[in-house]
């Protein structure tokens, strides 16, 4: 599978990056401690990508931005603490910069891209890097959130595989953390989504999902604690 997506989506980026960069994305996204931010999780933003290929204006820099958005993605410190999600996102930007043979204002819009997934709801383009970026920038942060709008038992499966990313936090403090994240996606309204298209197509089904699973997670936070309960049924 890994093989026929690779030729299908890298192969035309392949001489825009320097030798090895496929190892290091394989080794990132193949991690066997990861569960969500997987490959599983590239495959379905691209194929997406694909089914709103009307949107694009720079369908190249959409894809990169995609396969480097989440190459770093590291739970927890060196001192055993919770590593802040904009330190991999920063990483991952870096990294894409070391690999990159793009010319200069296309690996900016690139690694742009990749650091608005810090801050989904309040991100701004910094500057229009080719006409039509912005509304790439745009479609691009739709994209990432758009799992958000998947069908309660998948949305309810990629709870649990980024609860196995942190197994290593207590119960009641992983939970207490998703249920702030969620609530400022629901607190986002109309604003979850940015292009009209997408709004249209995931923003109903995304308020549904974050409505059960904050009300759950309320639920859950407020019993006693449990090792075995799952958050989100």
């Amino acid at each position: 599978m890994i093989n026929e997506f690779r030729t299908k989506h890298w192969t035309s980026l392949k001489e825009r990056h320097r030798a090895g960069a496929w190892e290091v994305l394989d080794a990132g996204y193949g991690d066997r401690h990861r569960a969500y931010h997987s490959w599983k999780h590239i495959v379905d933003l691209l194929e997406k990508l694909n089914e709103l290929s009307h949107l694009v204006v720079r369908r190249d820099i959409i894809t990169t931005a995609i396969f480097w958005h989440d190459v770093v993605y590291l739970t927890r410190n060196t001192d055993g603490g919770q590593r802040p999600d904009r330190e991999n996102v920063s990483d991952s930007a870096e990294l894409f910069r070391r690999y990159s043979l793009f010319k200069e204002s296309d690996a900016v819009a690139v690694y742009e891209m990749i650091m608005a997934t810090a801050d989904h709801i309040h991100a701004e383009a910094k500057q229009q890097h080719y006409a039509g970026f912005v509304a790439d920038l745009d479609l691009f942060l739709d994209l990432d959130l758009s799992p958000l709008a998947a069908p309660w038992g998948k949305f309810a499966a990629n709870f649990e595989k980024i609860r196995f990313e942190y197994s290593w936090v207590p119960e009641a403090e992983f939970y207490s953390g998703q249920l702030k994240m969620l609530e400022e996606y629901m607190i986002a309204g109309a604003r979850l989504f940015r292009r009209p298209e997408t709004t249209k197509k995931w923003l109903n089904f995304a308020t549904a999902n974050l409505t059960r699973c904050v009300n759950e997670l309320r639920t859950r936070l407020a019993l006693p604690v449990s090792g075995s309960a799952n958050a989100v049924r």
